[in-house]
């Protein structure tokens, strides 16, 4: 794939740069292919939790950093909305660092003029979570879920396969997990309708949707540890997710389909 696509928006949240987890490769070559007018950081772009307990930037990571910081310079207006994860940042709310726009939250407007609230999503934790045992088993059972995904990846690497959620394929058949995300998706549609929007586009709870709750227009973006997605906006403001390691998938396929074609 030669040509850039062209995107009105792009959002992109939980990133998580400093976690090992943190898939900065597929990022960077979606951003290489990619031409986009502005761009949202929809929180978590740099895991400072992670990175208090223990400090790693790697290579891609200062890479991809540097892109997001860069695109502001080139011409993509670029708005960073803090989350938990980076939390410190939340106190810059209204001002702006270089290039780069710093909000809470903020009212995004489509081509065809439907008003989005755009947030993080972890001012939803108080009426979402089950309490702090709860959390902290979650914690745990995610990290063990993570640490499946990673070595279960590795093993289809070394077989010659590609990038596969099994995390996120786990994930969406506990119940519990389901249940909470419900929970999250109906008190951040209420919020946005309380507040007179067409919709909410938020991240926080990795898991990438599009779909239509209390006459609102609910888009999570996804994330960048399990499922590698991003959410999009064209020029006629259709609203779209894109995960790249599929598309990646794909692309690298049609060489090997090409010269089938021709040895045929």
């Amino acid at each position: 794939m030669t040509e850039k696509r062209h995107y009105r928006t792009v959002w992109l949240s939980d990133i998580h740069l400093g976690y090992k987890d943190c898939k900065a490769e597929y990022l960077l070559d979606f951003l290489r292919h990619s031409r986009i007018e502005t761009l949202y950081l929809v929180g978590d772009i740099v895991d400072m939790w992670a990175m208090s307990k223990q400090f790693m930037w790697p290579k891609a990571h200062n890479q991809l950093f540097h892109r997001l910081i860069s695109l502001a310079n080139e011409g993509t207006k670029v708005i960073y909305l803090p989350g938990n994860h980076d939390e410190p940042a939340q106190k810059y709310d209204g001002m702006a660092f270089g290039e780069v726009e710093i909000h809470r939250q903020y009212i995004h407007t489509t081509a065809d003029g439907k008003k989005l609230l755009l947030l993080h999503g972890d001012q939803f934790d108080q009426e979402v979570c089950f309490g702090k045992f709860h959390a902290w088993i979650g914690d745990k059972a995610y990290d063990l879920l993570l640490f499946v995904n990673r070595w279960y990846n590795k093993a289809r690497a070394w077989l010659g396969q590609p990038y596969w959620s099994l995390a996120g394929y786990i994930k969406s058949r506990v119940r519990g997990a389901n249940e909470a995300i419900g929970r999250y998706r109906d008190i951040g549609c209420r919020t946005a309708r309380d507040m007179g929007m067409d919709g909410l586009v938020c991240g926080h709870i990795h898991h990438p949707e599009i779909t239509q709750n209390q006459e609102v227009l609910y888009c999570n973006t996804g994330d960048w540890i399990e499922n590698c997605s991003a959410l999009t906006e064209d020029t006629r403001g259709r609203l779209n997710l894109v995960y790249w390691t599929q598309i990646q998938t794909q692309v690298q396929a049609l060489p090997r389909k090409a010269s089938a074609k021709r040895a045929a």
